[in-house]
C-alpha cells in the first residue's frame, strides 16, 4: 500500500506513495475536507484541477445525512460524489471532542443528540467501521477518544487506553476486501502515554498511524514536541497522518518532522471569509486597500482567481456574491496543493532544510 521513495538527506521529510484501489496518492498529500461528501463551493472537476489526489469526507455526518445506506445504494461514496480517487473517511472520534455538549460516552460507545433533529445516535467502534463500509472509502480510521488540551493527566491516559480498546475492536470488526485501516495515536502531550500508544497499536497492527488528539487547544511548539518525540516511533514503511492540521506553517514542521498526510478546513473555511494564502503571506480582501487593486492575489498562481484582480474579488465579498468565496476556495486550496508539490521537489533534492526555512520567513510576514 505504501512505499517510501525517498528521505531528505538533512531531516526527516520524506516522498513516498500511497496506492488505494481508487489511485495511487503522492506523499506528502494535503486532503480536502468534504465532510458531507463535498468541498463546500466547488465543483470535482474545478477540486482536480487544483492538484487534489485525495478527499476527506467524515462518518458521523453522513450517517446522520442522507445516511450511509443510502449511500450504499447509490453505489458508495465515490459513486454518489462523482470523484473517482481516494477517498479517506474520519471515524466520528473527532465530533467526540467538537459535540461535547450533546454528547454521552462509556466503554461501549459514545451517544450523541443529533445536531439535525435532536434524535440518539449511538457510534461504537464496530458501528464507525460498518458505516466506513457501507461507504466505501479507500482508509478508513478507527474511532478514537479525543479530548482537549490542556486536560489532566488521568483524563488524557483513560481517552488513549480506550481509543486503544476501541482501536482492537474496530479491527476485528472490519472486513472490507480493499478498505485500509489506520489506527490513530493519543496520548495528549506526554511522551510516555504517546509511547505507549504507538506500542500497543503496533502490536494490534495497522495499514497506516495517524497522530491524533492535537490542534485542540495547544500552543503550536508544543504539537511539534509531540511529533519529535512521537514519529519516529512509527516504522517508517507505514504512512503517517497528521489528523486535522493546518495552517501553511504547520504543515511545513509536519512534513519537516516526517509526516505524509494532511488535512484541515483552513483553506476552505478561510476562503469562504476573504482570507487568502499567497507566497507573500495572507491577503485579507475585505481591507479598502485592495478596492482600486489591479494587481493579482498571487502572480505565480494560474488559479481561476488570480485571473482577476484583487479589486474585482473585494467587490464580489462586499456584494455578498456567491462566486467570492468559490473562487477564493480555488485558489486557497491550489495553493495548499502549490506548496506540497514545491515541498516535494525540495526533498528530492535534498534541499528541504532551506526551502523550509525560506517559506517560514516568507509565510511569518503577514500583509493584509
Amino acid at each position: 500500500m505504501f512505499t517510501l521513495f525517498h528521505r531528505d538527506k538533512s531531516c526527516a521529510a520524506r516522498c513516498g506513495q500511497i496506492v488505494t484501489a481508487h489511485g495511487t496518492v503522492s506523499t506528502p498529500a494535503f486532503m480536502p475536507v468534504g465532510t458531507l461528501g463535498t468541498v463546500k463551493g466547488v465543483e470535482l472537476s474545478q477540486l482536480e484541477s487544483t492538484g487534489a489526489e485525495m478527499i476527506l469526507g467524515n462518518t458521523y455526518h453522513l450517517s446522520l445525512r442522507p445516511g450511509s445506506e443510502v449511500v450504499r445504494d447509490l453505489g458508495g461514496l465515490h459513486n454518489f460524489i462523482g470523484w473517482n480517487k481516494p477517498i479517506l473517511t474520519d471515524s466520528g472520534g473527532f465530533q467526540i471532542f467538537s459535540l461535547a455538549k450533546i454528547m454521552s460516552l462509556d466503554e461501549q460507545k459514545a451517544v450523541f443528540r443529533s445536531h439535525i433533529d435532536g434524535s440518539k445516535f449511538e457510534l461504537s467502534p464496530e458501528k464507525s467501521i460498518k458505516i466506513q463500509e457501507m461507504l466505501g472509502s479507500d482508509i478508513a480510521m478507527v474511532l478514537d477518544h479525543v479530548v482537549a488540551l490542556p486536560n489532566k493527566y488521568e483524563v488524557i491516559e483513560s481517552a488513549m487506553l480506550r481509543s486503544v480498546r476501541w482501536a482492537k475492536r474496530c479491527k476485528a470488526a472490519a472486513n472490507h476486501p480493499y478498505q485500509e485501516l489506520f489506527a490513530i495515536v493519543q496520548g495528549g502531550l506526554d511522551r510516555k502515554l504517546r509511547s505507549d500508544c504507538v506500542a500497543m497499536l503496533l502490536e494490534i497492527g495497522f495499514s497506516g498511524y495517524a497522530i491524533g488528539g492535537l490542534s485542540v487547544g495547544e500552543s503550536p511548539q508544543e504539537m511539534y514536541d509531540v511529533l519529535d518525540f512521537t514519529l519516529p516511533l512509527i516504522p517508517e514503511q507505514r504512512p503517517r497522518y497528521l489528523m486535522g492540521v493546518g495552517t501553511p506553517v504547520d504543515i511545513l514542521n509536519g512534513i519537516l518532522r516526517g509526516v505524509d498526510l494532511f488535512d484541515c478546513v483552513m483553506p476552505t473555511r478561510n476562503g469562504r471569509n476573504a482570507f487568502a494564502f499567497t507566497d507573500k503571506g495572507i491577503v485579507r480582501l475585505r481591507n479598502a486597500k485592495h478596492k482600486t487593486d489591479n494587481k493579482p492575489l498571487d502572480e505565480e498562481c494560474t488559479c481561476p482567481a488570480c485571473k482577476r484582480s484583487r479589486g474585482y474579488l473585494r467587490h464580489l465579498f462586499n456584494a455578498k456574491e456567491m462566486l467570492g468565496p468559490i473562487l477564493l476556495t480555488i485558489h486557497n486550496l491550489t495553493y495548499y496543493q502549490r506548496l506540497i508539490k514545491k515541498a516535494k521537489t525540495a526533498i528530492e533534492n535534498n534541499n528541504f532544510k532551506n526551502f523550509y526555512n525560506e517559506q517560514i520567513n516568507t509565510l511569518n510576514e503577514q500583509i493584509s
